[in-house]
């Protein structure tokens, strides 16, 4: 079963997981910005890193921050920390080695619900936060948020993102999720599965089902009945994915233009 769009009250007291593993000493990002982590290069002089904690020490919502990351004391040393978590605790979880293996472990010690976003989610606003925990169906297991990519462009048209393309249209990831229940964490074994298999298209085909992925590379299926599969390949867990209406949401620093691309966009709201 799975849902589109909406709404429901939005939880209070949350834990926010940030994932902010790194590629290991070799990390293109952080040897091109001249910093020991990814998580800390500078965005208009402030580590992306803390920009995302301080969004989600402003959100209402959000009661516990924990980062995981493989240095925790990276985190503990960044100045400002206090200031920026809004007088909520930062704890550290360790990296497991990919993202999906990191949620994967920290479910065993943080109990849902819990919303997790990207250390790399350096233009994350409180309220693009509250927004798509507030659109979260009351039943739901778990939520992805989606940007639609007419919404992206018409703010950004020179952007270049990656688009999941639908029969409905095309979408973007804003790197939130919300774990509403321990159903949730089947789905995060089955992202665990198709994360390990990425290097192996057939093996990752058969997975998910080669009717479901001829119908996706045709432009032929539908978000609901992608969102339906991955629920029963999760052992029937209700997934739901809400549309976020904020373009800048869409945008993560994964390479260096977009770290220019960000910071133009602060420039321009500075102004």
């Amino acid at each position: 079963m799975s849902h589109v769009v909406s709404g429901g009250p939005a939880a209070i007291g949350l834990t926010a997981l940030v994932l902010a593993g790194s590629r290991g000493p070799d990390d293109p990002m952080a040897l091109a910005f001249s910093v020991p982590h990814k998580a800390l290069i500078p965005i208009a002089g402030v580590p992306m890193l803390l920009r995302v904690i301080a969004a989600l020490g402003a959100t209402p919502e959000i009661s516990r921050i924990v980062v995981i990351i493989e240095a925790p004391e990276l985190v503990k040393l960044l100045p400002g920390l206090a200031s920026a978590a809004n007088g909520k605790p930062v704890d550290t979880f360790p990296a497991a080695g990919s993202p999906s293996r990191s949620v994967v472990a920290a479910l065993a010690k943080y109990p849902t619900p819990l919303l997790i976003t990207t250390a790399d989610h350096a233009l994350l606003q409180p309220a693009w936060v509250s927004h798509f925990l507030k659109q979260v169906p009351q039943d739901a297991d778990a939520a992805l948020g989606l940007a639609r990519s007419e919404v992206v462009l018409a703010e950004m048209p020179d952007t270049r993102r990656t688009w999941l393309r639908f029969e409905e249209g095309s979408y973007s990831g804003c790197n939130l999720f919300y774990f509403a229940s321990p159903k949730a964490g089947a789905l995060a074994a089955l992202w665990q599965q198709v994360e390990a298999l990425r290097k192996r298209p057939v093996a990752m085909l058969r997975l998910l089902g080669l009717s479901y992925a001829l119908r996706y590379l045709l432009g032929r299926l539908r978000l609901s009945a992608a969102i339906d599969r991955l629920g029963v390949l999760a052992g029937g867990a209700t997934a739901a994915i809400v549309e976020i209406p904020f373009a800048r949401a869409a945008v993560d620093v994964d390479k260096p233009a977009d770290k220019e691309l960000v910071e133009r966009l602060l420039a321009a709201d500075a102004r």
